[in-house]
């Protein structure tokens, strides 16, 4: 219950970076927007997501991880109202800022907090709730943009608006979830951290405990200590993943399908190609389900490489595609259809997984503030690049980029990460000794 709550920032997340997928056909429409402009209007809530991440992790190890959550459910509900009703482009784009000022807290956030109220056993799973809710999100968002592109040039207001009921969902659900146990032995308060742990761990509870205060008085975080040999390479990897899960373009299908529909197919209305999406986010959704049940099975490590090595092949295949005079149709579908599909099993739920996992308690908040600030900086330059890559080196040449940054997590997957299935967080921190 208690990690189902916390997902649903996950579901506000996946929402609002997939909901500009079928606005975007409309906004260009209603401001006449140049590409360059539509890139703006796709990316201007990412902007708001580095800064969002930037500033979460000291937000909650300063005053814990459920309030600074439930302060960005509030956030989530007022850039929801504010991009419903822009008179202008600037006032959409300052909305949607804010809205990503959520998502870049929650999205570190929400992770961290389920990492830290699971048991080991189950943790994978649980963490991947995160991401179950993110897709969730976006096909929730892609259903109901199809829905309203029948109700003519104002239906992508209400495409925003309709945020507003989750997000207050969520900030009224974390009145009734505890604080995280290892924060509140960070704050010496392990009488408090005891009494959650024997409704998480059991008969563990008082050995789980005495290895959170083992961790915590050895750690004191800053983030020059993030700098410290052994927090280096948990570090650098981290990095490393966060931005090339973003950079091996799948966003370009979730928040430019409905463009790519349109320009490079030819002959599609506004609805139909938006209704293509829906089939997009149903596999998404589907594929998830299928990484929750393999993740603490068959571990974070062979899911991350079957995920790159397979959109490696589909982002080759769908750039070779677009080499066609009339590209076809079928084929197009196919290869977005399968690289949202092991990306989401592998690459999405992963990252976020070894994201909440790397790093001792002491330094965790600060770690991933670090890690996700990075992941949406690489977000943002990916989609604010999209449309001009495409113009500049073809849409070919585009998707031949994204194939390799693919080939070169597969590596880093392969020769530098470790698989941490089964594992305690303490544990996973004795392997950076």
């Amino acid at each position: 219950m208690v990690c189902a709550i916390a997902a649903l920032s996950g579901l506000l997340f996946g929402f609002d970076i997939a909901v500009i997928n079928g606005a975007l056909v409309f906004l260009r429409d209603q401001f006449h927007l140049s590409d360059f402009q539509t890139e703006l209007a796709a990316s201007s809530l990412l902007a708001g997501c580095i800064a969002g991440a930037a500033i979460a992790g000291w937000l909650s190890d300063r005053y814990g991880r459920r309030s600074v959550l439930a302060a960005s459910a509030l956030l989530f509900a007022l850039s929801s109202i504010g991009a419903a009703l822009p008179r202008n482009f600037v006032q959409f784009g300052i909305a949607r800022f804010a809205g990503g000022v959520a998502i870049g807290v929650a999205s570190m956030l929400a992770p961290l907090y389920m990492a830290e109220v699971s048991p080991a056993r189950i943790r994978g799973r649980l963490v991947s709730l995160n991401q179950m809710a993110i897709v969730t999100g976006i096909l929730f968002a892609y259903m109901v943009n199809w829905s309203l592109s029948f109700h003519g040039s104002t239906g992508w207001r209400w495409m925003f608006a309709i945020a507003v009921i989750p997000s207050l969902g969520l900030f009224i659900g974390l009145f009734f979830v505890p604080e995280s146990p290892r924060w509140l032995v960070e704050q010496i308060r392990s009488e408090d951290a005891l009494d959650i742990l024997r409704k998480i761990e059991g008969e563990d509870a008082e050995s789980q405990l005495a290895a959170i205060e083992v961790s915590v008085k050895q750690e004191r975080a800053a983030f020059a200590d993030l700098l410290a040999p052994k927090l280096r390479r948990p570090l650098a990897l981290t990095v490393a993943l966060a931005v090339l899960q973003q950079i091996t373009g799948i966003n370009t299908v979730l928040f430019y399908g409905s463009i790519i529909w349109e320009r490079q197919l030819g002959g599609s209305s506004h609805s139909s190609a938006i209704g293509a999406n829906v089939t997009i986010g149903l596999v998404n959704f589907l594929a998830t389900i299928v990484a929750l049940w393999l993740i603490d099975r068959t571990g974070r490590r062979p899911l991350l490489m079957l995920s790159s090595g397979c959109m490696a092949v589909c982002q080759l295949l769908l750039g070779l595609a677009f080499l066609f005079p009339s590209p076809p149709a079928l084929l197009v579908l196919g290869c977005m259809l399968l690289c949202v599909a092991v990306f989401a099993v592998g690459l999405g739920p992963g990252v976020w997984v070894l994201m909440a996992e790397l790093f001792p308690t002491r330094v965790r908040g600060r770690a991933m503030s670090v890690a996700n600030t990075a992941l949406w900086v690489a977000s943002f330059v990916l989609t604010v690049t999209f449309l001009s890559l495409a113009h500049t080196i073809t849409i070919t040449g585009a998707f031949c980029v994204y194939s390799v940054m693919c080939v070169i997590t597969f590596f880093i997957v392969w020769k530098l990460t470790p698989e941490t299935k089964g594992k305690s967080l303490e544990e996973i921190e004795h392997l950076w000794a």
